[in-house]
Order: structure tokens, then sequence, then C-alpha cells
């Protein structure tokens, strides 16, 4: 199969699909692989590196889409990405479809088979291709939370671990997964005071016994998420619908009973966020005020960690971009349910379930699809 990567070109986003080392494993199993030049510089890998691999190196993004069958990118397809789509080729990539219809349709248009990273589901029903990027974003969060913490940023101009003779920040963790299991691990080795609140209360019990003294769970419910938020200094929202939209937990009354100089980090903005008050930021302008609390919504934290962040979606990639080029997309998706997972869109129709119903748009299994 011709395999593709192209340079990332979303807003600050520094990362890329595939490491030299993927390169050389896709040529090793007689695979082509072109990368557009300059396309891992970001993340640290040069043109020459992807050479020695074995990738020719394209002068455009354009001749990539135009020469492969699959593309492999990190960040949801740009307009100007999305006009060089064509029908039946496979693109490989987070695309987070529940926060847009104006994407999700405009992929429906090209009748492009779109796989999505964050719907790749194992057979234990885990998210290994969410994971790493979780596990990076859960880490920042808490380090983005203490920087915008700070007085120069608007904060409260508290120290999350407290000093002898002062005490700790108090951190509100919202959902118990992969995300909150790291932005509690950070939050509770500083010192601070973790909330952690979930509905799954094995997921709770399970905190419990491998957390420190420090760490607090509560059942997730409107009556102790009021009383958790009244005395955050930082909240971390990390609540996932597997391709659906995010809940709205916070409303913009809750903000009311906030700190004045409160943090909310909402990793969940890829999925549209769960404050109500959540909008898309960037890098560059990270965050903003909304009744004196501090929203930073960042829609791809992972991208300020490249180098490690290219590293661990890779090691995780990797296995399904080698099966669907080894095999096509149709004989991997029926073979291997996990993949079938990922499978958002296909030739134009909406097979994920979740999607379809974010948007009250149609929904066709895929292997009704595949038998087109």
């Amino acid at each position: 199969m011709q395999v593709g990567v192209v340079k990332e070109v979303k807003k600050d986003e520094n990362r890329v699909a595939l490491t030299p080392a993927g390169v050389e494993a896709f040529c090793d199993r007689g695979h082509t692989v072109q990368v557009e030049s300059g396309a891992g510089e970001g993340s640290g890998f040069q043109d020459g590196k992807y050479k020695e691999a074995g990738a020719e190196i394209a002068g455009s993004a354009e001749a990539v889409w135009a020469k492969s069958e699959m593309v492999l990118k990190v960040k949801e397809p740009q307009p100007d990405e999305i006009r060089h789509i064509r029908e039946d080729q496979i693109v490989f990539t987070y695309f987070h479809f529940a926060a847009s219809e104006e994407l999700t349709r405009a992929i429906m248009d090209t009748k492009c088979v779109a796989i999505a990273y964050e719907t790749i589901t194992d057979s234990s029903g885990r998210l290994p291709l969410l994971t790493p990027m979780s596990e990076v974003a859960g880490r920042m969060a808490i380090q983005q939370g203490a920087k915008y913490l700070e007085k120069a940023h608007g904060g409260r101009g508290i120290l999350l671990g407290g000093v002898p003779g002062v005490p700790p920040a108090t951190v509100v963790v919202l959902g118990a997964g992969v995300v909150g299991m790291n932005a509690t691990k950070m939050a509770a080795g500083l010192g601070s005071l973790v909330y952690v609140l979930d509905v799954n209360l094995e997921r709770l019990r399970y905190y419990s016994d491998v957390m420190p003294s420090n760490v607090i769970t509560m059942m997730s419910n409107k009556a102790n998420l009021r009383k958790a938020l009244a005395d955050a200094d930082l909240v971390v929202s990390s609540v996932l619908i597997p391709g659906g939209k995010a809940p709205k937990l916070i409303t913009r009354e809750t903000l009311r009973i906030m700190k004045p100089g409160a943090v909310i980090v909402d990793v969940a903005i890829d999925q549209g966020g769960s404050t109500e008050t959540s909008r898309p930021t960037t890098h560059s302008d990270p965050i903003y005020t909304v009744d004196g609390i501090i929203h930073y919504c960042v829609t791809n934290m992972p991208g300020a960690m490249p180098m490690t962040s290219t590293l661990a979606l890779t090691n995780a990639t990797i296995k399904y971009a080698l099966e669907l080029a080894n095999k096509g997309y149709s004989q991997a998706i029926r073979q291997h349910q996990s993949i079938a997972a990922g499978a958002n869109v296909v030739r134009g129709s909406i097979t994920h379930q979740g999607v379809a119903e974010t948007f009250g748009l149609p929904y066709e299994p895929v292997y009704e699809v595949l038998k087109d």
C-alpha cells in the first residue's frame, strides 16, 4: 500500500503521525511511504532520518494526498486538507467528530474511509489510541493549572503543594479514567488535596486502594459536585463518552459558587467540553475568564509536548496502521472488531452510533456499508 504522512497544519500542532522507526516497519512489509518535507521537524525528526528509514520525501502536502491510499495524521483534517481527500482513501487520525457537525458532513461528502484513533477499542473495552495522549493531557493539566493559578495570570496566587504552615491547594478531578488518573497522580505528588469524582464506584474503590491519603474519592452527583467546586482552586474535567459529545457537568450558574481566580482545565474540549462556558482555545492564546474563573480549553494539549507525544502516540497506532496497510480497510474492519469500532465515517455513511446520535443523522453499521 502507498502510505502518506503530511505535516500538521492545525495551529500550534507540532506532532507527526509516524516516526522514522514506523516508516521502517512499513517498508519492511513491502509498503511505500511518502512523507511531506518538514513533517517531523516539530517532533525532532528530520527529513534525512525518514529517508534513511526508506521514505520518499515529498515537496508538498498535495503530492502526498494525491498519491497515498492511506494518509496518517494526528489532528482532524482542516478545510484546506479536506479538499484533497478522495473517495475510498483511508484517513487514519484523531477526528473527534462529535465536536463538529461541519467536519462530519465534510468528511461524509468526500466518501473516504475515516478511521478515528479515539474510538479504536480493544478486547477489554479500552481505548488504546486515546490512552497515550490522555496520559500526556492528564499530566499536563496539572502543570498548566499550576501555572495559571499564579497571580500574574489572574489566578488565586496559590501554590499547589503549599509550604510548611500553609495548607495546599484543593484540586478537583472530574472523571476517574486515564486523564483523571494521571492528573490525580501529578496533583497528589505535588502535595495537593485532591478530590476525585466519578459515577463508577468500582473505579473509585480502585483509586482508594492505590492513591495516597491526600486523595479523596466522591461519588459524582449534583450535590457532591457543588460541594467540591465550592472548595476547588483547580478543576480538571476529563469526562469522556467515546465518540459522543462530552456532558456539560459545570453550568454557568455553577461558576458563581467557585472561588474567584480558580482555574478550570477542560481536557474534554476535544469532544465539545464539559463546562457550559468552555470554548476551544490554542497554545498561543490558551485562557480566558468567565465570571472570575480562568478557563484553559486547548484542543490539542499534547501538541505542546510533541517529542514525548509523538513517540507515545506512534507506539500505540503503528499496530493498527500496519493492519490497515497489510489487509486493506475492508478486510481489516471485518477481521478486527477494534478497527471496526474506529470506523466513524465510511464511504459517505456515519458508521459510529455516537456520532450519528450527536447530530441526529442516519447511522449505518459499518458491516452493512461494506456489503455494497
